[in-house]
């Protein structure tokens, strides 16, 4: 499955992978998973919003065990965030098929799109819908870099957008949803290769834009400039530095320039600021002090600054009684994530955890993101004594 998997939307250039929503590679990947689960003589099932599912047992029965992740990648991403997932997900099947396992409750595995919100800028966009966190009118004014709205794209891509929105019935009948996932960091060790999650740190994605003057890079005075760059500069700066002073996190990973001319002072930049802190206090407040900054050194510069947060999501504590039972079953350390996943948006409507398998560099979101195959195998056969211990007893 592994290697099926790898080429596609893989780049040649970066080596890494360009999975967006409702783009080809995308349709490569759903294409892959709906053939895993007619392989496996499971139920198949697309949702109103796009997700896959793939039953086993009766999916309109109660107490569903579902476990999956998702196959979209940041730009340039790494194989696993995401795949490691859903290929554990049918690899655990598999291995529980193996031992003979008797299942007592409906499982199912699931494949959430757009989870890394790289095409619209909505991270989990899949998840969302179906939880009521994104209703269906904010989702329809979503449009990616090339101004196509949410829904054209999934008209575009085969699929009827008409019916997006929350899915309180399909999550009524799930008594638990178990997230593997690739480590993003470096808490565990050789001899302890599988952790649970703990909670989730409070994030946000927000959107600055800097409204200057376009003139000539070549004719217009310093002291006549009103040049958006500048106070942009100066946000990424202050940015890092008052996270670091808080404790948290803040990136701005994210830039659009108009006119983007070399020999132009720009008119307008655009800046995608994603932050994280511990507690939702932190990041409100260290949100705030980036827009003060940007707002002073924009005044010095006669560039406008507006604020707009694209997302949000507050702090995520898993299930303590799901959570509990998996660090037990498995002697595994509880880590604490700075991440988002669809598992964390789920807790808000479903008890939900998360297993994690060892990445040795705590490299993610890069090509050079990484788990060795003894350490995968390891989260395998976690997953697959997660499942029975949930869905054969």
């Amino acid at each position: 499955m592994w290697a099926e998997l790898l080429p596609v939307g893989r780049s040649a250039a970066s080596g890494g992978y360009r999975r967006f929503a409702w783009n080809s590679a995308d349709a490569e990947c759903r294409a892959w998973f709906e053939q895993q689960a007619r392989d496996r003589g499971l139920t198949y099932e697309l949702d109103r919003n796009g997700n896959q599912w793939a039953w086993l047992g009766d999916p309109h029965g109660q107490g569903a065990v579902v476990t999956g992740s998702h196959l979209d990648s940041v730009p340039d991403g790494g194989a696993y965030d995401g795949p490691l997932g859903v290929v554990s997900s049918f690899a655990a099947l598999d291995e529980l098929r193996a031992r003979g396992a008797e299942f007592t409750k409906p499982l199912a595995i699931v494949n959430f799109g757009d989870e890394e919100g790289a095409r619209f800028g909505v991270a989990c966009i899949g998840s969302r819908l179906t939880a009521g966190l994104l209703s269906r009118r904010a989702a329809y004014e979503l449009r990616d870099a090339d101004g196509l709205r949410l829904p054209d794209a999934m008209e575009k891509a085969g699929y009827d957008p008409t019916a997006i929105g929350a899915d309180e019935e399909r999550l009524s009948r799930i008594g638990a949803f178990v997230e593997l996932h690739v480590e993003q960091g470096r808490y565990l060790t050789e001899e302890q290769p599988v952790g649970v999650a703990g909670a989730i740190w409070p994030h946000g994605r927000w959107r600055f834009d800097f409204h200057g003057e376009a003139n000539h890079a070549g004719t217009t005075r310093i002291e006549d400039r009103r040049d958006p760059m500048l106070t942009y500069a100066n946000t990424v700066l202050a940015a890092r530095k008052k996270a670091k002073l808080a404790g948290a996190l803040a990136t701005f990973g994210k830039v659009a320039v108009e006119p983007n001319g070399t020999n132009a002072i720009a008119s307008l930049v655009r800046g995608w600021l994603d932050s994280r802190a511990a507690d939702e206090r932190t990041l409100t407040e260290l949100v705030a002090e980036i827009e003060r900054a940007a707002a002073e050194r924009g005044e010095r510069d006669g560039v406008r600054v507006e604020l707009t947060r694209e997302s949000y999501t507050p702090v995520v504590d898993f299930d303590g009684p799901l959570r509990d039972r998996l660090a037990k079953l498995l002697d595994a350390p509880v880590l604490p994530t700075g991440a988002g996943h669809d598992a964390g948006i789920l807790a808000s409507a479903i008890p939900t955890a998360m297993l994690f398998v060892r990445n040795p560099t705590g490299v993610s979101h890069s090509p050079a993101e990484h788990a060795e195959e003894a350490d995968c195998l390891a989260g395998v056969a976690a997953l697959a004594d997660v499942l029975e211990d949930l869905a054969c007893q």
